[in-house]
């Protein structure tokens, strides 16, 4: 789904009253939150033939590399197919 896009939008955190946080806004805070996006380069190319980590390409890895450093939590699946074999393992 990202493969055809130069450069992928990544919300980053939220603007509140001025002020940036990487926290979700309270409900009562979402409507007047703004997002706040970096972006980081695309792939170009088709992954759905991938099956292993080495297989993907750097900007590819780097993308799923910054999710988890965002999110401080290690991606071990990922999606590059509609199928459910379409699916790239990683190992550690």
């Amino acid at each position: 789904m990202l493969s055809d896009l130069d450069e992928i939008p990544v919300c980053v955190g939220y603007e509140i009253g001025g002020q940036v946080t990487d926290r979700f806004p309270f409900p009562t805070e979402l409507a007047g939150a703004k997002p706040v996006f970096e972006t980081v380069p695309g792939w170009g190319c088709d992954l759905s033939g991938a099956r292993k980590w080495e297989e993907l390409p750097a900007a590819a890895r780097a993308y799923v590399t910054m999710l988890e450093e965002a999110v401080g939590c290690p991606v071990t699946y990922i999606s590059v197919g509609p199928e459910r074999e379409s699916l790239v393992v990683r190992e550690r």
